[in-house]
């Protein structure tokens, strides 16, 4: 007689990553070993409360997991793992353009406009001086520099690493191409070595990029800061940092943006090179 399987923790822990909640996850593995069954049956294989165990049946038929049988007494059967996947795939992309519609709906809306004169009030009476911040995580980094190249006009001045040329092409590429399309002025600074040419050569299509190499006493900065017309973040991270520590520093203050790091960053156009006219090797670390 066969030895019967049973879903092992790590298993269960990806139905949780994929949305079941711990009586789903336990129900639906329970029914893949027995392929149809009650909802009875069932209570007494997971220990889920059999009140219980019916809402969670129905749920993971909605879900795409369980058909439910017309039968006294109701009976159920599962899903092949690998068309349940794809039922709830469905159901995501479906949820998720119904979002995006009404999103969409709603930026065109007068609700919105209304938002927007709220906003612009509430700005009148800051200095820009006092508009600055702090920014925790790559996503919330990153949500925000697009926020700024969205809302650029004349320039971008943008000064990374050699990880971040790679981050800046993968993140914001798009964003950048439509700024440059809206005339704005885009130039990229940072050092260029084989494992970010490829980047190199993407960013190519939206803006104009230098490479940046230590030259007898002159030393680059490692880091990593953006201007935007009169809106500045600069990172106050190494590379290295895992991406919920990375964190970052924003102001929209004329003095930092313009009187402080526009000439630092000017400066350092001044001593970087065409990276086609020189093919420069990775840097020492």
């Amino acid at each position: 007689m066969s030895k019967k399987m049973v879903a092992s923790q790590e298993t269960l822990d990806k139905l949780e990553d994929i949305g079941l909640n711990m009586y789903e996850r336990k129900i639906y593995a329970a029914l893949l070993g027995r392929g149809v069954s009650t909802a009875g049956e069932l209570s007494e294989m997971t220990n889920v409360p059999r009140s219980r165990a019916y809402d969670v049946l129905e749920s993971l038929a909605e879900k795409g997991f369980v058909v439910i049988k017309s039968s006294k007494p109701m009976e159920y059967v599962s899903i092949p793992p690998n068309e349940a996947i794809e039922n709830i795939k469905k159901q995501h992309k479906q949820e998720l353009q119904d979002k995006l519609n009404k999103l969409e709906g709603f930026k065109s809306s007068e609700a919105v406009q209304e938002l927007e004169e709220l906003y612009d009030q509430g700005v009148e009476l800051v200095e820009p001086s006092e508009m600055s911040g702090s920014l925790k995580g790559s996503h919330q980094i990153n949500q925000h520099m697009g926020t700024m190249f969205q809302k650029a006009e004349s320039a971008i001045k943008i000064a990374t690493t050699e990880e971040g040329l790679n981050d800046l092409v993968e993140n914001h590429a798009d964003l950048l191409k439509e700024a440059k399309a809206d005339g704005v002025n885009v130039q990229i600074l940072a050092p260029v070595t084989d494992s970010n040419r490829s980047s190199f050569s993407n960013a190519k299509e939206f803006a104009e990029v230098r490479h940046l190499q230590e030259t007898g006493e002159f030393k680059i900065p490692n880091g990593r800061f953006a201007i935007v017309d009169d809106d500045m973040t600069m990172s106050m991270t190494h590379d290295e940092v895992h991406s919920t520590q990375d964190t970052a520093f924003w102001t929209r203050s004329d003095h930092m943006s313009k009187e402080t790091m526009e000439p630092v960053f000017d400066m350092l156009w001044h001593h970087s090179e065409d990276p086609e006219n020189n093919k420069p090797e990775r840097p020492e670390k």
